[in-house]
This record gives structure tokens, C-alpha cells and sequence, in this order.
């Protein structure tokens, strides 16, 4: 592995971790019966891609899941309770993890997120950590609601590293998902691979970061 100069974290299951079986849940105890027909993690219908990307407004998501689940009678805490039921939180320890990378590469966050999602979020480690928000421990954050670009596509990688000037194989990246590691392999990136069995504090260990 060549020298790391750079490091680019995900943020789903390398940080704040996510359970996607529990959005599926929630929504069926709504009364959503066709939830498999919409959702799902690596196929899904395109309202949840442009809402990553911000193209749609939060109202406009809540709309186009009381059409696609024919239940317009939802509200909105409804939807934004089932929505944000993956999300389950930063364990003890994560934060102490960038503290110390920050202190010897740059680091910056790439994030597939959402108008929702980001909200909870944030409100999740401002209140248990007293966080304000991430942007404390990266040098930048990129969400993709935000850029208006979602991984794996190759236009948010050339993005970020237009954006910050680093080079490529110098830079290692850290995501969950397989297939977007394979679009930063295909870059030049190295990767990592963050699972339950290697998690982000292992993966430092192994490299030696």
C-alpha cells in the first residue's frame, strides 16, 4: 500500500451506524404492504436517489411515499419516523477515531444523505455528544443531498478530488458498500472495506494509520 496522505470516510456504518431492515419494518407497521416493490438497499425506486440528491424537497419525498405505498392518510412524523427508523447512532468511541486521524492525514467525509436523515443526525450527536455538527472533525464534509451528487457514481469522486486537490493514490477511502469502493478502485483510490467484523477502529489498526 503506497504512503496515505488523505483519508475519506463514509459515514453510514463507518460512523453513525444504520440497520436498513429496520426502515422496512417501520414502514410495514404503517400498513405499507408493498414496501419490497420501493425499497430496499441496493435497488431501490428512484424517489429515494433523487431525494439523495437533493433534487426533491423533504415535503416532496413524504408525498411520493404516500403514492408509491397508496396510503395517502400518512403524516409526516409518520414518514419521517419510519424513514429515519435506520438510523440508529454513533457508538461511544467513533469520534475519538477522527480526533486522532485528523491529526495526521487530511480527512474529509463523503456521504450518501438526505434532508431527513441529515437533520436526525446531527440532532443525534449534538445532544448525546454535544457535537454541533461534523464538520468539526474533517477538513470538509460532501453530502450528496447537498452537491446534488450520490455515490457510486464517478462524478462525486472526480468532485472531491477537484474540489480539495488531493491525488488519488495517496488517498485511501473507507465506505460499507462494496460497489463504491469498486468506482474508487476503478479511480485509483485505495479502499477499505468497514464491516461488523472489520469495523473503522480495526481498519486503523491493520493499516497502521
Amino acid at each position: 500500500m503506497q504512503k496515505i496522505k488523505n483519508i475519506i470516510l463514509d459515514y453510514g456504518n463507518v460512523i453513525f451506524m444504520i440497520d436498513f431492515v429496520r426502515v422496512r419494518e417501520a414502514f410495514i407497521s404503517l400498513g405499507i404492504k408493498n414496501v419490497n416493490d420501493f425499497f430496499g438497499h441496493r435497488a431501490q425506486d428512484p424517489l429515494f436517489d433523487s431525494f439523495d440528491r437533493g433534487e426533491i424537497s423533504a415535503a416532496e419525498f413524504r408525498n411520493g411515499i404516500r403514492e408509491r405505498a397508496n396510503c395517502p392518510d400518512l403524516t409526516d412524523k409518520q414518514i419521517n419516523d419510519a424513514w429515519n427508523a435506520l438510523l440508529i447512532g454513533v457508538p461511544e468511541g467513533k469520534h475519538e477515531i477522527l480526533e486522532y486521524l485528523q491529526t495526521k492525514y487530511r480527512l474529509f467525509l463523503l456521504s450518501n444523505n438526505n434532508e431527513i436523515h441529515y437533520a436526525y443526525c446531527m440532532q443525534h450527536i449534538q445532544e448525546k455528544y454535544g457535537v454541533p455538527d461534523n464538520s468539526v472533525f474533517f477538513e470538509k464534509t460532501y453530502y450528496s443531498h447537498v452537491i446534488g451528487l450520490r455515490k457510486p457514481n464517478r462524478d462525486i469522486f472526480d468532485h472531491l478530488v477537484i474540489d480539495t486537490g488531493i491525488q488519488q493514490q495517496e488517498t485511501l477511502f473507507i465506505d460499507d458498500s462494496p460497489q463504491h469502493l469498486e468506482t474508487a478502485e476503478k479511480l485509483g483510490f485505495q479502499t477499505a472495506l468497514c464491516s461488523q467484523e472489520e469495523p473503522l477502529e480495526e481498519i486503523v489498526k491493520k493499516l497502521g494509520l
